[in-house]
């Protein structure tokens, strides 16, 4: 009887994330559908009306002419290069911007503005990734396991102030994250911000699309070629990419153990499915079965 409701349990918590991983899916795709589908409209149209002016404008062009031209601008700007300005336009592959290129293959942001076009570029490329996304893995689990003892250190230091534990943790835990928060997500901002010329939200958005590892690749730091970069700009933010990773994983993490306590609290049989889960394939079982 208790197998059977183990198993329903299991399965009821099954059914409840798959409802709610899609629902959240669809919501989101219903919401950028509205915020975003007139918006692109326009942009075509406005497009569309350009070229229809500079055609006017320029009576020697004809229409496929255009569209040949703009054909090349693409290819252009697929390969990394930036159509406006001229050939003397700061390189995309010297060691601060192949540096920063690097970082973003290992950490799998893949901004999609600059990619190898060479055939020994790309085969190095893959190999590159097979080898370094696992090493920056184990290296942002170390930087994780280093900023947790920290914060153990902190809520030690903490309790001869507070007597209480649980409120020692809950102070230790809000001053790491507001700590953390203005290092990572507040000040990188207001110096992209300065530097590129953005707006604060424009520079907050490229942290976090950055750090979430989503990297759509519509802001990119020090690829505007009208702006003049110190020679480590781009490598400097490789950096903050890094350190600021292995602070927002262990963010997640403690997120993702708050929510797991909250579910422990209200469905005690799911706290006592997953003990059940662990014991069948605790060390000792599997040892046994080894040895049959």
């Amino acid at each position: 009887m208790a197998r059977f409701q183990s198993l329903w349990v299991k399965a009821n918590w099954t059914v409840l994330l798959i409802v709610a991983h899609f629902s959240y899916l669809l919501i989101g795709a219903t919401i950028f559908q509205m915020l975003e589908r007139e918006a692109e409209s326009n942009n075509r149209n406005h497009f569309q009306v350009e070229k229809l002016n500079f055609l006017s404008n320029y009576t020697c062009l004809d229409g496929q002419a255009l569209e040949t031209f703009v054909k090349v601008i693409l290819d252009a700007w697929e390969k990394g290069v930036n159509p406006s300005g001229n050939s003397t336009n700061p390189s995309n592959w010297d060691f601060s911007s192949s540096f920063f290129f690097a970082g973003t293959v290992v950490t799998t942001i893949g901004y999609g503005n600059l990619s190898p076009s060479t055939v020994s570029g790309q085969v190095f490329c893959v190999f590159y990734a097979l080898c370094g996304i696992p090493l920056n893995l184990v290296f942002l689990k170390q930087l994780g396991k280093c900023l947790t003892i920290h914060l153990g250190r902190l809520e030690r230091g903490m309790f001869s102030v507070v007597p209480h534990k649980q409120m020692v943790e809950a102070l230790a835990v809000s001053l790491f994250f507001i700590t953390g928060s203005l290092v990572f997500l507040v000040i990188p901002p207001l110096l992209f911000s300065y530097v590129e010329g953005w707006t604060f939200g424009e520079g907050f958005y490229f942290s976090f699309i950055t750090l979430s590892t989503i990297g759509f690749g519509d802001y990119v730091v020090g690829t505007d070629p009208g702006k003049e970069y110190i020679s480590l700009y781009r490598s400097l933010a490789g950096i903050w990419i890094i350190f600021a990773l292995a602070w927002l994983a262990l963010v997640l993490n403690m997120g993702a153990r708050i929510m797991e306590l909250v579910i422990g609290l209200t469905h005690p049989g799911f706290k006592k499915q997953e003990e059940e889960e662990e014991e069948e394939v605790s060390p000792s079982k599997l040892e046994d079965a080894s040895k049959t």
